[in-house]
């Protein structure tokens, strides 16, 4: 909704639809000018410009710091120890991510230039999240035991 005066001098809210492209690159708070949208000019002048304020819409999926967009994507134990390609979601679609063999909950993988387009565009990071399985069968406890038995792993040294 738009204020407009009317010609007995009152100001009213109108509604108007406008289409608008927003250009590829914008950033969270940049300001779009839409010139003559606005208001109308004073005495019968051409009208004002409309300026829109760009804010994203949260995706849970997602964090955004500047253009870089950050994603927590979860994975099997098998997967962080012994390496492997997996999907994860960007804001684009579905991209193969390559987990290297070794990798630790937490591990940031970069995929430069997926991030905000832009100059420069932004990276893309997959945050990775090991997630264990439940051991609530007596196949699953017994496979934790053997594991607890020929591993000899503690993680607090």
């Amino acid at each position: 909704s738009m204020p407009q005066t009317g010609p007995d001098g009152r100001t009213r809210m109108r509604r108007k639809t406008l289409n608008v492209r927003i250009p590829k690159g914008v950033k969270e708070g940049q300001r779009i000018r839409l010139k003559g949208q606005g208001g109308a000019g004073v005495g019968g002048g051409p009208a004002g410009d409309l300026y829109l304020e760009i804010a994203f819409a949260p995706d849970p999926r997602f964090q955004v710091k500047g253009r870089d967009v950050y994603h927590e994507l979860k994975v099997a134990p098998w997967e962080a120890a012994l390496g492997a390609k997996v999907a994860a979601p960007t804001p684009t679609g579905r991209v193969e991510v390559k987990i290297p063999p070794g990798s630790q909950c937490g591990r940031k993988l970069r995929l430069k230039g997926k991030g905000i387009p832009g100059q420069p565009p932004g990276d893309f990071y997959v945050v990775l999240q090991v997630v264990l399985p439940a051991a609530d069968t007596e196949a699953a406890k017994e496979l934790y035991r053997r594991m607890q038995r020929e591993l000899a792993f503690d993680p607090r040294r």
